[in-house]
């Protein structure tokens, strides 16, 4: 559709997925229930470093979308920590420690330069693949009575109010501010993956072009475009 000349925004969502595709090439299956929805979305004038911060304007867009579906208010609840929403960065929702949700950006120059962006959001919703059941959590399955229908609903309209408040990437601190009240493993120990090496530190932010911000035990400050993260006593086993 981009390539015919769309430009969005158009959504798509799929009842099932079999064969989707999530960070580095992994696979991610949707069962029927949950929610699997692609958003091709303007992108003409945005340059790579803007375009990569609207992943963050999605997960802002995607944990607010799910706390209105499931009546749950922004701040995690210590006590009930294993049904707390927060963001892993840089693109997860979890609830409690268990992965909930994920976000996957693709975009594609045209010919004529001419640059369009994806933006891919799976939810678990109703059920998790069996694949995934030692790391993932549903909805349902953590007692929350809602659905796929009424997330996908939530979620446009806040991911265009986020985007509003984005403007082209000059609102990103706000945006940003609105992440990290939700971040998952603020000021707690990291270890992150990149390719064979591992990094370790503590989570101290994320800047204004969305990089996480980790200091090294020797104090030094270091970015991480990208990589896979661990928090906490699973930063100490990574």
């Amino acid at each position: 559709m981009a390539r015919a000349g769309e430009t969005g925004p158009l959504w798509i969502a799929a009842r099932v997925q079999e064969a989707g595709r999530g960070r580095r090439g992994n696979a991610w299956a949707s069962l029927p229930g949950n929610l699997a929805a692609s958003v091709l979305w303007p992108a003409a004038g945005l340059d790579p470093e803007r375009l990569a911060t609207l992943g963050f304007v999605a997960g802002v867009a995607l944990i607010e979308a799910i706390e209105a579906a499931c009546g749950t208010a922004p701040v995690c609840d210590p006590a009930a920590a294993d049904r707390s929403f927060r963001l892993k960065w840089p693109n997860d929702v979890l609830c409690g420690n268990a992965k909930l949700a994920g976000i996957l950006l693709e975009a594609e120059t045209l010919p004529g330069g001419r640059r369009t962006l994806v933006i891919g959001f799976g939810v678990n919703v109703a059920a998790v693949p069996v694949a995934f059941a030692d790391r993932a959590v549903s909805l349902q399955g953590a007692g929350y009575a809602t659905d796929a229908e009424t997330v996908l609903e939530l979620l446009a309209d806040r991911l265009a109010g986020a985007a509003r408040a984005w403007d082209g990437g000059r609102g990103f601190n706000g945006i940003r501010g609105r992440w990290l009240a939700r971040a998952a493993g603020l000021g707690q120990p990291v270890a992150v993956r990149i390719g064979t090496e591992t990094v370790r530190g503590r989570f101290e932010e994320i800047d204004e072009g969305g990089r996480l911000v980790m200091s090294a035990p020797d104090g030094a400050r270091r970015l991480v475009t990208a990589g896979e993260v661990h928090f906490g006593t699973a930063a100490t086993a990574a």
